[in-house]
């Protein structure tokens, strides 16, 4: 029988190609686990936005409005006054986005957690958008987390990449900004071969930092989202160094993963 934990002792790296699923189950995994620390004042909510893709046109839509339906009948007058040549149906390319927002009695924004997609990352404007989301927080002096367990697209955390010491280059990171410090970010690598870290998220500079399991939580999304089912006979993508490679490939063939 297939074991049905990770092969991977961290990260894994097939299930970026899933991300829209993983990425809807980090984020409220992530809310239970930080609701059950947090003081009784304070809460962690899930906020939404819409994502509409296109390689470098991509737009946010804050799901505000109600959408009025009209009934069926209407819709067969209106479509029966105008008929026209019976199209193909291609599915509209949306991207739910979603990140944490912790928030106090009165409704102010403390923290704010980001799990960085390929949505964020891949296409000018989208980086554009979402850099420009990150000054809002930095400058409102919000704590931010940012995740970024993705290795598709360009880097985009608040941290300058050219700070960054060269063996944190190229690799997932998390980045945390404290406003209570705002002259420097804290980096916590990710490495393919090691447990993801443990993460703190800041609250109010009078309380205890509250601490995000981040192991934990893809071990969560793997068990619940029957991802053991996955071909591990490919390569993931995007392809992995050739270290890496070699490495993923010896690991898989020691669990019976791959022949």
């Amino acid at each position: 029988m297939v074991s049905r934990a990770s092969p991977f002792p961290g990260m894994d790296p097939y299930l970026e190609s899933k991300w829209p699923e993983v990425h809807a189950s980090l984020i409220v995994y992530a809310r239970n686990q930080l609701n059950a620390q947090l003081p009784e004042h304070l809460q962690t909510s899930i906020e939404r936005t819409v994502v509409a893709s296109g390689e470098d046109d991509r737009r946010s839509i804050r799901p505000d409005l109600m959408v009025v339906k009209e009934p069926a009948a209407v819709q067969q007058a209106a479509r029966a006054r105008g008929m026209t040549a019976k199209p193909f149906l291609v599915p509209r390319d949306d991207f739910p986005e979603r990140h944490l927002r912790i928030t106090d009695a009165e409704g102010r924004v403390i923290t704010v957690i980001e799990f960085l997609s390929p949505w964020n990352k891949i296409g000018q404007l989208a980086r554009e958008r979402y850099t420009r989301k990150q000054a809002v927080y930095l400058d409102a002096g919000i704590n931010l987390v940012e995740i970024d367990l993705v290795r598709q697209g360009a880097y985009v955390l608040a941290a300058a990449e050219s700070a960054l010491p060269e063996e944190a280059r190229g690799r997932p990171l998390i980045c945390v900004y404290r406003p209570t410090h705002p002259d420097r970010f804290e980096i916590y690598p990710a490495a393919l071969r090691e447990r993801l870290p443990d993460i703190p998220v800041p609250l109010r500079p009078s309380e205890a930092d509250a601490v995000l399991q981040l192991q934990a939580l893809i071990d969560d999304c793997y068990r619940d989202g029957r991802y053991w089912r996955i071909d591990y006979q490919q390569d993931p993508v995007p392809r992995l160094d050739p270290d890496d490679t070699q490495w993923l490939d010896d690991l898989l063939r020691s669990q019976g993963r791959r022949i």
